[in-house]
């Protein structure tokens, strides 16, 4: 009696265990990856990182003139990139950075980014959300100091520094 009640209990939390998730069954899919992409990228590394508090960990950031850079921005927050998104823009010298982030603001169409004002831009990453990151790589040919921002609507305000190329 007590083998049968040990195995059904068995049966039954396998069943649960297994009924967890996602109902959708997804399907592995094959990558490739070719040698260039595998090998470790080579640049000058630096890693940033935004949180629910809407806050930089960073708010000077030096790099080497004319070296990529290889920038990762985490999000070490929990919510979702349509409440508290967080993006990572670098702006050439002397940018009005409040102008910049009004026309930022309205620009959700196209992830925060002001068409208007791409060539004011450096390099900008992608909007992301809590628990994600990404990637981006850039070069700052000129020795000086670029402001960086968060332009999320009304993240400007406390999410903000600069680089400082030498």
């Amino acid at each position: 009696m007590k083998k049968i009640f040990l195995i059904c209990t068995i049966g039954l939390v396998s069943i649960s265990l297994s009924s967890c998730g996602d109902s959708k069954k997804t399907e592995a899919q094959e990558v490739t990856v070719s040698p260039e992409e595998s090998a470790p990228k080579e640049g000058f590394e630096v890693s940033i990182s935004g949180d629910d508090t809407m806050k930089f960990d960073k708010t000077e950031i030096k790099v080497p003139v004319g070296e990529t850079i290889i920038l990762t921005l985490h999000h070490t927050g929990k919510m979702d990139k349509a409440v508290m998104g967080h993006n990572f823009v670098v702006l050439k010298t002397g940018v009005d950075m409040a102008a910049f982030a009004e026309k930022a603001a309205v620009a959700k169409d196209n992830d925060y980014i002001p068409a208007s004002e791409t060539n004011n831009i450096i390099a900008h990453t992608k909007t992301i959300g809590g628990g994600e990151s990404t990637t981006i790589e850039f070069k700052i040919t000129e020795a000086g100091t670029y402001p960086f921002m968060c332009t999320f609507p009304a993240h400007y305000a406390l999410m903000k520094g600069e680089i400082i190329a030498e």
